[in-house]
Protein backbone atom coordinates (compact mmCIF):
# COMPACT_ATOMS: atom_id res chain seq x y z
CA UNK A 1 0.00 0.00 0.00
CA UNK A 2 3.14 2.71 0.60
CA UNK A 3 4.24 2.17 -2.69
CA UNK A 4 0.69 2.89 -3.96
CA UNK A 5 0.37 6.29 -2.12
CA UNK A 6 3.96 7.01 -3.35
CA UNK A 7 3.09 6.43 -7.06
CA UNK A 8 -0.28 8.51 -6.62
CA UNK A 9 1.57 11.51 -5.33
CA UNK A 10 3.76 11.60 -7.88
CA UNK A 11 0.46 11.51 -10.85
CA UNK A 12 -0.78 14.65 -9.20
CA UNK A 13 2.57 15.95 -10.30
CA UNK A 14 3.28 14.40 -13.66
CA UNK A 15 -0.54 13.62 -14.64
CA UNK A 16 1.12 12.34 -18.61
CA UNK A 17 3.21 9.68 -16.57
CA UNK A 18 -0.07 8.46 -14.86
CA UNK A 19 -0.97 7.13 -17.93
CA UNK A 20 2.20 6.14 -19.51
CA UNK A 21 3.63 4.47 -16.31
CA UNK A 22 1.56 4.42 -13.38
CA UNK A 23 -1.03 3.01 -14.43
CA UNK A 24 0.08 -0.27 -15.33
CA UNK A 25 2.36 -0.29 -12.28
CA UNK A 26 -0.72 0.11 -10.16
CA UNK A 27 -1.97 -3.01 -11.72
CA UNK A 28 0.47 -5.10 -11.42
CA UNK A 29 0.94 -4.19 -7.35
CA UNK A 30 -2.90 -5.21 -7.05
CA UNK A 31 -2.20 -8.23 -9.04
CA UNK A 32 1.20 -9.46 -8.74
CA UNK A 33 -0.01 -12.74 -10.78
CA UNK A 34 -0.69 -10.95 -13.74
CA UNK A 35 3.09 -11.34 -15.09
CA UNK A 36 3.09 -15.33 -14.74
CA UNK A 37 3.05 -17.10 -18.09
CA UNK A 38 0.89 -19.75 -18.74
CA UNK A 39 1.65 -23.23 -18.25
CA UNK A 40 0.89 -25.74 -20.42
CA UNK A 41 1.38 -29.63 -19.17
CA UNK A 42 1.42 -32.46 -21.73
CA UNK A 43 0.96 -35.96 -20.13
CA UNK A 44 3.00 -39.50 -20.61
CA UNK A 45 2.06 -42.86 -21.47
CA UNK A 46 -1.22 -44.44 -20.44
CA UNK A 47 -1.61 -41.00 -18.16
CA UNK A 48 -4.53 -38.41 -18.44
CA UNK A 49 -5.13 -34.71 -16.57
CA UNK A 50 -6.06 -36.36 -13.75
CA UNK A 51 -2.69 -37.43 -13.22
CA UNK A 52 -1.60 -34.03 -12.39
CA UNK A 53 -3.45 -32.77 -9.38
CA UNK A 54 -0.65 -32.39 -7.24
CA UNK A 55 0.94 -31.00 -10.10
CA UNK A 56 -1.50 -28.35 -10.32
CA UNK A 57 -1.37 -27.76 -6.05
CA UNK A 58 1.93 -26.91 -5.96
CA UNK A 59 1.60 -24.17 -9.17
CA UNK A 60 -1.38 -22.46 -7.56
CA UNK A 61 0.38 -22.58 -3.78
CA UNK A 62 3.52 -21.03 -5.78
CA UNK A 63 2.21 -19.10 -8.42
CA UNK A 64 -1.73 -18.30 -7.52
CA UNK A 65 -3.49 -17.21 -10.38
CA UNK A 66 -1.62 -19.21 -13.17
CA UNK A 67 -3.26 -19.97 -16.53
CA UNK A 68 -2.21 -23.93 -16.24
CA UNK A 69 -3.84 -26.03 -18.99
CA UNK A 70 -3.45 -29.96 -18.46
CA UNK A 71 -4.10 -30.80 -22.20
CA UNK A 72 -6.60 -33.97 -22.36
CA UNK A 73 -6.09 -35.46 -25.13
CA UNK A 74 -4.90 -39.04 -26.13
CA UNK A 75 -5.35 -39.92 -22.65
CA UNK A 76 -4.65 -43.72 -21.24
CA UNK A 77 -4.32 -46.28 -24.50
CA UNK A 78 -4.97 -43.52 -26.99
CA UNK A 79 -1.47 -42.43 -25.86
CA UNK A 80 -0.35 -45.54 -28.09
CA UNK A 81 -1.59 -43.81 -31.02
CA UNK A 82 1.55 -42.60 -33.57
CA UNK A 83 3.82 -39.60 -32.41
CA UNK A 84 3.24 -37.73 -35.50
CA UNK A 85 -0.68 -38.21 -35.14
CA UNK A 86 -0.40 -36.89 -31.37
CA UNK A 87 1.49 -34.04 -32.30
CA UNK A 88 -0.65 -33.06 -34.28
CA UNK A 89 -3.78 -33.12 -32.16
CA UNK A 90 -2.19 -31.12 -29.59
CA UNK A 91 -0.92 -28.59 -32.26
CA UNK A 92 -4.86 -27.94 -32.30
CA UNK A 93 -5.25 -27.39 -28.84
CA UNK A 94 -2.19 -25.52 -27.88
CA UNK A 95 -1.66 -23.23 -30.77
CA UNK A 96 -4.72 -20.84 -29.85
CA UNK A 97 -3.27 -20.80 -25.79
CA UNK A 98 0.00 -19.88 -27.20
CA UNK A 99 -1.55 -17.20 -29.95
CA UNK A 100 -3.53 -15.33 -26.68
CA UNK A 101 -0.34 -15.51 -24.67
CA UNK A 102 1.21 -12.99 -27.64
CA UNK A 103 4.55 -11.96 -26.80
CA UNK A 104 4.85 -12.78 -23.51
CA UNK A 105 4.61 -16.39 -24.35
CA UNK A 106 4.32 -19.56 -22.47
CA UNK A 107 5.61 -22.16 -20.69
CA UNK A 108 5.64 -25.80 -22.13
CA UNK A 109 5.61 -28.38 -18.85
CA UNK A 110 6.10 -32.19 -20.53
CA UNK A 111 6.62 -35.77 -18.71
CA UNK A 112 8.03 -38.88 -19.94
CA UNK A 113 6.32 -39.39 -23.70
CA UNK A 114 5.04 -36.16 -23.69
CA UNK A 115 8.10 -34.10 -23.82
CA UNK A 116 8.51 -36.27 -27.09
CA UNK A 117 5.32 -35.05 -28.09
CA UNK A 118 6.27 -31.77 -26.98
CA UNK A 119 9.67 -31.43 -28.86
CA UNK A 120 7.52 -32.41 -32.35
CA UNK A 121 5.39 -29.20 -31.37
CA UNK A 122 8.64 -27.05 -30.77
CA UNK A 123 10.08 -28.44 -33.91
CA UNK A 124 7.42 -27.98 -36.31
CA UNK A 125 5.80 -25.03 -35.24
CA UNK A 126 7.75 -22.15 -36.87
CA UNK A 127 5.59 -19.40 -34.65
CA UNK A 128 5.48 -20.75 -31.54
CA UNK A 129 6.47 -18.38 -28.53
CA UNK A 130 7.59 -21.02 -26.06
CA UNK A 131 10.04 -19.42 -23.84
CA UNK A 132 11.07 -22.42 -21.05
CA UNK A 133 10.66 -26.22 -22.14
CA UNK A 134 10.85 -27.77 -19.24
CA UNK A 135 11.54 -31.78 -19.81
CA UNK A 136 10.48 -33.79 -17.23
CA UNK A 137 11.84 -37.40 -17.03
CA UNK A 138 11.37 -38.06 -21.05
CA UNK A 139 13.69 -40.30 -23.52
CA UNK A 140 14.86 -37.42 -25.76
CA UNK A 141 17.29 -40.10 -27.37
CA UNK A 142 14.90 -43.11 -27.23
CA UNK A 143 14.15 -45.99 -25.09
CA UNK A 144 15.51 -49.61 -24.61
CA UNK A 145 14.79 -51.32 -21.65
CA UNK A 146 13.33 -54.31 -20.03
CA UNK A 147 10.42 -52.20 -17.76
CA UNK A 148 7.04 -53.10 -16.72
CA UNK A 149 5.42 -51.04 -19.54
CA UNK A 150 7.45 -53.26 -22.27
CA UNK A 151 6.77 -56.83 -20.59
CA UNK A 152 2.68 -55.26 -20.70
CA UNK A 153 2.79 -54.03 -24.21
CA UNK A 154 4.48 -56.58 -25.74
CA UNK A 155 4.44 -59.70 -23.56
CA UNK A 156 6.23 -61.79 -26.35
CA UNK A 157 9.07 -59.53 -26.59
CA UNK A 158 12.25 -58.36 -24.61
CA UNK A 159 14.57 -55.75 -25.35
CA UNK A 160 17.22 -57.63 -27.52
CA UNK A 161 14.38 -58.69 -29.75
CA UNK A 162 11.84 -56.24 -30.05
CA UNK A 163 13.71 -54.41 -32.94
CA UNK A 164 11.75 -56.99 -34.75
CA UNK A 165 8.40 -55.38 -34.36
CA UNK A 166 8.90 -51.94 -33.76
CA UNK A 167 11.04 -51.39 -37.34
CA UNK A 168 8.31 -52.31 -39.24
CA UNK A 169 6.01 -50.81 -40.37
CA UNK A 170 3.10 -52.18 -38.54
CA UNK A 171 5.59 -51.49 -35.06
CA UNK A 172 5.38 -48.04 -36.21
CA UNK A 173 1.89 -47.58 -35.38
CA UNK A 174 2.68 -47.57 -31.61
CA UNK A 175 4.14 -44.63 -30.04
CA UNK A 176 6.43 -46.64 -28.71
CA UNK A 177 8.10 -47.50 -31.39
CA UNK A 178 8.52 -44.39 -32.27
CA UNK A 179 11.59 -43.72 -30.05
CA UNK A 180 12.15 -47.23 -29.48
CA UNK A 181 16.25 -47.18 -30.16
CA UNK A 182 18.08 -49.98 -30.31
CA UNK A 183 21.97 -49.67 -30.04
CA UNK A 184 22.28 -53.30 -31.38
CA UNK A 185 19.96 -52.70 -34.47
CA UNK A 186 21.20 -48.36 -35.10
CA UNK A 187 20.97 -49.02 -39.00
CA UNK A 188 17.63 -50.13 -39.06
CA UNK A 189 16.25 -47.42 -36.46
CA UNK A 190 17.60 -44.61 -38.71
CA UNK A 191 16.04 -46.55 -41.86
CA UNK A 192 12.59 -47.47 -40.14
CA UNK A 193 12.02 -44.56 -37.15
CA UNK A 194 8.91 -42.55 -38.39
CA UNK A 195 9.17 -40.09 -35.47
CA UNK A 196 12.50 -39.78 -33.46
CA UNK A 197 15.00 -40.31 -36.50
CA UNK A 198 13.71 -37.34 -38.20
CA UNK A 199 13.03 -35.28 -35.14
CA UNK A 200 16.85 -35.93 -34.37
CA UNK A 201 17.80 -35.05 -38.18
CA UNK A 202 19.58 -38.54 -37.90
CA UNK A 203 18.03 -39.48 -40.86
CA UNK A 204 17.62 -36.57 -43.96
CA UNK A 205 14.36 -34.84 -43.75
CA UNK A 206 13.65 -32.20 -46.00
CA UNK A 207 12.59 -29.96 -43.08
CA UNK A 208 15.49 -30.18 -41.23
CA UNK A 209 16.60 -26.79 -41.37
CA UNK A 210 13.61 -25.06 -40.54
CA UNK A 211 13.15 -27.19 -37.60
CA UNK A 212 16.21 -26.67 -36.26
CA UNK A 213 15.04 -22.90 -36.64
CA UNK A 214 11.91 -23.30 -35.08
CA UNK A 215 13.70 -25.50 -32.18
CA UNK A 216 16.27 -22.49 -31.34
CA UNK A 217 12.96 -20.25 -30.68
CA UNK A 218 13.52 -21.63 -27.05
CA UNK A 219 14.71 -19.37 -24.57
CA UNK A 220 15.39 -22.30 -21.92
CA UNK A 221 15.83 -25.84 -22.52
CA UNK A 222 15.34 -27.45 -18.75
CA UNK A 223 16.14 -31.74 -18.33
CA UNK A 224 14.87 -33.48 -15.36
CA UNK A 225 15.54 -37.23 -14.72
CA UNK A 226 17.21 -39.26 -11.94
CA UNK A 227 18.92 -42.77 -11.80
CA UNK A 228 15.87 -44.11 -9.98
CA UNK A 229 13.25 -43.76 -12.56
CA UNK A 230 12.92 -47.30 -13.55
CA UNK A 231 11.42 -46.71 -16.83
CA UNK A 232 13.26 -44.33 -19.39
CA UNK A 233 16.16 -46.60 -20.22
CA UNK A 234 18.82 -45.61 -20.12
CA UNK A 235 17.80 -43.17 -17.95
CA UNK A 236 20.20 -40.73 -19.20
CA UNK A 237 17.97 -40.34 -22.13
CA UNK A 238 16.41 -37.45 -20.20
CA UNK A 239 19.70 -35.60 -20.44
CA UNK A 240 20.15 -36.68 -24.12
CA UNK A 241 22.51 -39.18 -23.14
CA UNK A 242 22.04 -42.60 -24.72
CA UNK A 243 23.72 -46.26 -24.91
CA UNK A 244 26.46 -46.93 -27.55
CA UNK A 245 26.67 -50.07 -29.63
CA UNK A 246 28.22 -51.72 -26.47
CA UNK A 247 25.55 -50.28 -24.36
CA UNK A 248 28.23 -47.73 -22.77
CA UNK A 249 26.45 -44.30 -21.90
CA UNK A 250 27.60 -41.36 -23.67
CA UNK A 251 26.86 -38.53 -22.42
CA UNK A 252 25.12 -35.50 -24.18
CA UNK A 253 27.97 -33.87 -25.63
CA UNK A 254 29.47 -36.79 -26.76
CA UNK A 255 26.00 -37.53 -29.02
CA UNK A 256 26.17 -37.35 -32.62
CA UNK A 257 22.97 -35.07 -32.98
CA UNK A 258 24.94 -32.57 -30.40
CA UNK A 259 28.47 -33.07 -32.13
CA UNK A 260 26.14 -31.98 -35.54
CA UNK A 261 24.34 -29.70 -33.96
CA UNK A 262 21.66 -31.71 -35.66
CA UNK A 263 18.70 -29.79 -34.29
CA UNK A 264 20.04 -27.17 -32.50
CA UNK A 265 20.73 -28.89 -29.12
CA UNK A 266 24.91 -27.59 -28.86
CA UNK A 267 23.55 -24.00 -29.91
CA UNK A 268 21.36 -23.85 -27.45
CA UNK A 269 24.05 -25.53 -25.13
CA UNK A 270 26.48 -22.40 -26.41
CA UNK A 271 23.97 -19.97 -25.34
CA UNK A 272 23.90 -21.22 -21.65
CA UNK A 273 20.27 -22.17 -22.20
CA UNK A 274 20.44 -25.98 -21.32
CA UNK A 275 20.03 -26.86 -17.46
CA UNK A 276 19.78 -29.79 -16.02
CA UNK A 277 18.51 -31.34 -12.86
CA UNK A 278 19.99 -35.26 -11.55
CA UNK A 279 17.12 -35.88 -8.65
CA UNK A 280 18.04 -39.28 -7.27
CA UNK A 281 15.37 -41.49 -5.19
CA UNK A 282 12.10 -40.41 -7.62
CA UNK A 283 10.02 -43.66 -9.43
CA UNK A 284 8.65 -42.74 -13.36
CA UNK A 285 5.50 -42.14 -11.79
CA UNK A 286 6.10 -39.83 -8.68
CA UNK A 287 8.51 -36.89 -10.61
CA UNK A 288 4.90 -34.55 -11.12
CA UNK A 289 3.77 -35.68 -7.47
CA UNK A 290 6.98 -34.99 -5.88
CA UNK A 291 6.74 -31.69 -4.18
CA UNK A 292 10.70 -31.34 -3.71
CA UNK A 293 11.44 -32.05 -7.41
CA UNK A 294 8.79 -29.08 -8.29
CA UNK A 295 10.38 -26.84 -5.68
CA UNK A 296 13.91 -27.26 -6.63
CA UNK A 297 13.59 -28.40 -10.39
CA UNK A 298 10.45 -26.73 -11.45
CA UNK A 299 9.35 -23.64 -10.06
CA UNK A 300 12.21 -21.11 -10.53
CA UNK A 301 11.17 -21.45 -14.32
CA UNK A 302 7.58 -20.74 -14.18
CA UNK A 303 8.43 -17.39 -14.57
Amino acid sequence: MGQQKVLLNMARFYPLALHIILIPLLLWLADPTAGYKPIIVVHGLFDSSANFKHLLEYINKSHPGTNVTVVDLFDHRQSLEPLWKQVEGFRKVIYPIMQNAGSDGVHLLCYSQGGLICRGLLQTMPDHNVDTFISLSSPQLGQYGDTDYLRYLFPFYVKSNLFRLCYTHYGQTYSICNFWNDPHHHDLYINTSDYLAPLNSERLDPNATDWKKNFLRLRKLVLIGGPDDGVITPWQSSHFGFYDENETILEMKAQMVYQKDTFGLQTLDFRGAITMYCVPGVLHTMWHSNETVFNECIEKWLT
